[in-house]
């Protein structure tokens, strides 16, 4: 829940959150002035990389959010491949493994 707030927390700083029930997130496309065409140009570049920030946050926050709702099913730490239990170091380093590490390098 902790890294979940944080990446929220994150998002915050440049994006808002998506009024739909999927509850995306959209990056604030900059106000910038169109008679500076290089801060024009500094500021469109700026939204592209912010752009991909938020896709790679998002994606981290749906596996988050994966995680903790098998946790409420008592579905947490197992492999959706094999079933058997993830190895609980990997679970350390990695909260929102779906796959053992078996089916992983498969």
């Amino acid at each position: 829940k902790e890294e979940k707030a944080s990446i929220e927390t994150e998002l915050k700083k440049f994006a808002d959150k998506d009024e739909k029930p999927s509850g995306d997130w959209d990056t604030r496309f900059p106000k910038f002035d169109a008679t500076n065409l290089e801060e024009a140009a500094n500021e469109v570049e700026e939204y592209s990389t912010l752009l991909g920030l938020e896709y790679n946050l998002e994606d981290r926050l749906k596996e988050i959010n994966s995680a903790l709702e098998k946790i409420g099913k008592g579905e947490y730490g197992k492999c959706e491949k094999c079933g058997k239990d993830i190895a609980q170091e990997r679970l350390k380093v990695y909260p929102a493994a779906k796959l053992c590490l078996g089916c992983q390098g498969k």
